[in-house]
């Protein structure tokens, strides 16, 4: 069995076209895993989710991104933070152009229900019985800070205590790790888009599995950096200056 595990496409076909790409040369895979965050913070959502659902074998789960999209919820500020600090009014009113831009645009499209319907978590018993669970945050969470290198042991071992799984697969930070504590091996696959460090490059990871064990490889993809920033630029987007910070030099 092999599966390839990825999150954080943020509306970003052409990233996403070249992690598939990635995939290809080595050969392909019997199923892809899609850790949520889909289409929200890019330049095309509906283009990505066609994409993805165009797989053969292909399993997803929602993330906070794509619940804020279907439920109206939005990510911080506030109205409630925003009356206490009234300097955050810049921040609100971007954040929700960004999201009534993305909603509008994947409801036009036909994909709102689909959206909704997405679970929060997907579980598989690989085949030398290792319990692998995937969520987009953490186990038993839809939001928050999420799992990323700078947790301290003690910390991570808080998040997964409870997850009933030796093998926990989640993105959210879009900063790939490999930890294990109290025997549970827990893994940030990274972001496919909108990268948050120095390395531009796509991460996902190829999972293979026997009844022999398994092995992760963490992977990543150059794509053309250039063709995203001008397919933001002529998009509209309403929060296009946000989108470009990813791409612009640290």
């Amino acid at each position: 069995m092999r599966l390839a595990l990825m999150s954080d496409i943020h509306g970003n076909p052409i990233a996403l076209d070249a992690v598939l790409e990635d995939v290809a040369r080595l050969g392909g895979v019997d199923g892809f895993w899609v850790l949520g965050d889909l289409a929200a913070i890019g330049y095309d959502p509906a283009g990505v989710l066609r994409r993805l659902t165009e797989l053969g074998n292909v399993r997803f789960v929602q993330g906070n991104t794509d619940r804020y999209i279907v439920t109206g919820q939005r990510p911080y500020p506030s109205l409630a933070d925003t009356r206490a600090d009234p300097n955050l009014l810049p921040r609100l009113v971007e954040v929700a152009h960004s999201f009534a831009w993305t909603q509008g645009y994947v409801s036009a499209a036909g994909w709102l229900d689909w959206l909704a319907a997405l679970p929060m978590e997907r579980r598989l018993d690989l085949p030398d019985g290792t319990r692998l669970l995937s969520v987009h945050v953490a186990p038993g969470q839809d939001d928050g800070p999420g799992l990323h290198p700078g947790l301290r042991d003690h910390e991570l071992s808080e998040q997964v205590a409870h997850a009933s799984a030796d093998l926990v697969c989640v993105g959210h930070t879009h900063r790939p790790m490999d930890r294990t504590v109290l025997g549970v091996r827990v893994v940030n696959v990274g972001s496919v888009s909108n990268p948050v460090s120095d390395d531009l490059r796509a991460s996902y990871v190829i999972l293979g599995a026997t009844k022999a064990g398994y092995q992760l490889e963490h992977r990543r993809v150059e794509y053309d950096y250039a063709a995203v920033v001008e397919a933001i630029e002529h998009s509209r987007h309403p929060s296009s200056d946000f989108l470009l910070h990813f791409y612009a030099a640290r």
